[in-house]
């Protein structure tokens, strides 16, 4: 039993909320505490923590998935980068078990986001350039080491427009990213089944008033896109004019194994990647992902302007639906009882995965 000021998809109450694995009962009343209780974070763009990086497989997922959980992330997409096949697929293979079975301390790993093999090598990134067209075939293959939930794709390169239904037939949220296409193409594929944006505004085409690019697509016809909401990769006016532009803009941490780490050199994937303060470069100077958590994300959003619900829904409710996960990202009977509870800080002073008290950083 917890209780404080409850966010519930009807509003703020003040009660308690009883749970076990799953939430029994929301009871409107007095509070034993000031606590504000949001939902879980959903994280659907995690690359590594810890010093750890998903595409080592092994027990890497494991890693991450706790050291993530400790911020109040209590489901995640574990993501691969743009690699070798076999470097795929041993990164999937590690996530598999975690995937089957949550271990204990972690967030609940959904599935795989599979961010690459399938960009424009005009838009990299800090992606390495083992880039290849979309093949159905291999997608398959891969989905059958470890569930697809989404893969980012750049759909102007080769076929890969063509695909875009099929993969969205198998259940894979299809999302355009790492590409230099016009507005043209992302609205073809959006028409095609493509179902939101790749980290907006990094790695695409950009917004120009007569060529108005794939941002201009998402920012015209998006109901779903991810964003960073570090600060770092996207100014604060551009955010603002996403969040009025994009229904449900959802935040992701794009984290890399640097985060929750000290200043130095880490991995990404193949590429050396360096962590000073609040950012990850490449040796070029070039962002390479985050040390993002999401109680961050949620502290710079209400920074931002955006009221507490508003912003807890861009971290939990949004992502879930994005995904189909209707029992979780929202507080209510019968959901999973993932639930963070915070100061009056908006620092997390209590997190829970499926029930289970997660230990807290010092």
């Amino acid at each position: 039993m917890l209780s404080g000021r409850i966010l519930t998809p009807s509003g703020w109450i003040t009660g308690s909320i009883d749970f076990s694995d799953r939430i029994h009962r929301i009871i409107e009343g007095p509070a034993a505490s000031g606590h504000t209780i949001l939902p879980g974070f959903v994280d659907l763009h995690v690359h590594g923590a810890a010093g750890t990086d998903i595409m080592e497989g092994g027990d890497a997922g494991a890693v991450v998935a706790r050291t993530h959980a400790r911020h109040g992330t209590t489901s995640l997409l574990g993501t691969t980068l743009t690699a070798k096949e076999d470097h795929i697929r041993r990164a999937l293979e590690g996530m598999a078990g975690v995937i089957a079975q949550r271990p204990q301390g972690a967030a609940r790993m959904l599935g795989v986001h599979l961010e690459g093999p399938f960009l424009n090598l005009q838009r990299l990134g800090a992606q390495p350039p083992d880039v290849v067209p979309a093949r159905l075939d291999l997608v398959r293959s891969l989905h059958a080491i470890a569930p697809i939930r989404v893969l980012t794709m750049a759909p102007e390169v080769d076929n890969n427009l063509l695909l875009i239904p099929q993969l969205a037939a198998l259940g894979i949220r299809v999302q355009i990213g790492h590409s230099a296409g016009t507005y043209e193409d992302g609205v073809a594929a959006l028409h095609a089944g493509a179902a939101g944006f790749t980290h907006l505004f990094n790695g695409m085409s950009g917004l120009h008033h007569r060529e108005p690019g794939m941002v201009g697509a998402a920012l015209a016809h998006a109901e779903y896109a991810e964003v960073i909401p570090d600060l770092q990769h996207v100014a604060p006016g551009a955010l603002r004019a996403a969040l009025r532009s994009i229904p449900r803009l959802y935040g992701v941490t794009d984290a890399t194994s640097a985060t929750g780490m000290p200043d130095g050199e880490y991995a990404l994937g193949t590429q050396r990647v360096f962590k000073c303060g609040a950012c990850v470069r490449l040796a070029t100077g070039s962002l390479a992902g985050s040390v993002l958590t999401m109680d961050q994300a949620l502290r710079n959003f209400v920074e931002l302007g955006l009221d507490l619900a508003d912003a807890s829904r861009r971290l939990s409710l949004y992502p879930a639906d994005y995904l189909g996960e209707h029992e979780r990202g929202r507080l209510i009977p019968g959901a999973w009882a993932d639930i963070v509870v915070l100061d009056e800080a908006l620092r997390p002073v209590g997190v829970y995965v499926e029930g289970e008290a997660i230990a807290l950083a010092q």
